[in-house]
């Protein structure tokens, strides 16, 4: 047999959908729609079944995102002190 336990069986279904839903948002990335908020969902998603690659590339995306961030907003929140 294939799949022997219940866990397997939601992985396999978990890392289905992750791919569904990475999948959808390149497709978005050329149609009308959230692609690159999608994408970010589909890796969510896959770094949650453990997916080593998938939660480096997020992990490396977010600090891309924190850099682009501070360097448009340099008076954002990550940059302030407490008084």
């Amino acid at each position: 047999m294939f799949l022997k336990t219940v866990q397997q069986v939601k992985r396999f279904f978990i890392i289905l959908v992750g791919f569904t839903v990475l999948l959808a948002g390149v497709v978005m990335l050329v149609t009308p729609g959230p692609g690159w908020a999608v994408i970010f969902g589909g890796l969510a998603i896959l770094a949650a079944a453990e997916i080593l690659w998938a939660k480096r590339l997020l992990e490396r995306l977010k600090a891309q995102g924190v850099k682009l961030r501070d360097a448009v907003l340099p008076n954002s929140q990550s940059k302030k002190t407490p008084a």
